[in-house]
């Protein structure tokens, strides 16, 4: 629901920090600690980077950041594509800071951050 109303909450705040754990959960309607029902809780789904990708689009129109934690930021097969969606931050353990730092340093976008 707050990304639906993404727009509205970008004008009253300073920022987004999306928690891709809950959204993964909430947007596919599945627990993934559930023994029966993670297997279906894809955090790859098109919908979970979908509205990842409206949020960040929704904070930007606004002029604030928009940031993700939780265990997705240290997928690097995603990395790309938070860049490419224009994520300001990833929130990442120690562990994978520098695993993200040089998939980032290779992503070869000039406006890589």
């Amino acid at each position: 629901a707050s990304v639906i109303m993404a727009d509205e909450l970008a004008a009253e705040v300073d920022f987004f920090s999306i928690g891709t754990n809950d959204l993964t959960q909430y947007t596919l309607a599945c627990d993934r600690q559930n023994p029966n029902l993670g297997r279906f809780a894809d955090p790859h789904s098109p919908a979970v980077l979908r509205m990842i990708t409206m949020a960040a689009e929704a904070a930007h129109r606004h002029g604030i950041w928009c940031g993700i934690c939780g265990e997705l930021g240290t997928d690097l097969s995603l990395t790309d594509k938070f860049l490419e969606i224009g994520l300001d931050e990833l929130s990442v353990s120690p562990t994978s800071v520098l695993p993200l730092r040089n998939a980032i340093r290779n992503h070869g976008f000039p406006s890589s951050r």
